[in-house]
């Protein structure tokens, strides 16, 4: 039970990361292709948080806790990782020392910050507006 959890969080992990990365990328191309749900405040600035959480982590020195919570459900249960566990595993998990992660996740908030005037989010609907403009007929 606890590798099937195990599993389970380090595929939870994976779909974040893959959001940060992925999420950069679709930027990226949405905005080349005019795809308008990429200026999404929404989105965009969820995408933003998502990235500078990391790089707060990892400036402070604190191991993610999904991280921390599956190697502590690894530890319990000591046996052969899973194919979900090895193959997740070697995309997710890298083996350089903290200040180089530290320094590619700064790098990382700081574009996808500047993406937010290079590519900027639609303004909110609704604010300061008495209620939805209609043409005169």
């Amino acid at each position: 039970m606890n590798r099937l959890l195990a599993d389970a969080i380090l595929v939870a992990h994976f779909g974040f990361v893959l959001f940060v990365v992925g999420g950069f990328l679709l930027i990226l191309v949405g905005a080349a292709c005019g795809w308008s749900w990429i200026r999404s405040p929404r989105f965009r600035y969820l995408h933003l948080a998502a990235i500078a959480f990391v790089a707060l982590e990892s400036l402070v020195g604190i191991a993610c806790p999904l991280t921390v919570w599956e190697d502590a459900l690894r530890q319990a249960t000591p046996a052969h990782p899973s194919f979900i566990g090895r193959w997740f595993g070697r995309l997710l998990y890298y083996d350089f020392p903290p200040w180089v992660f530290a320094a590619a996740y700064l790098a990382f908030a700081a574009t996808v910050a500047a993406m937010l005037k290079w590519i900027p989010p639609r303004r909110m609907a609704g604010r300061g507006a008495s209620g939805p403009r209609h043409p005169s007929a």
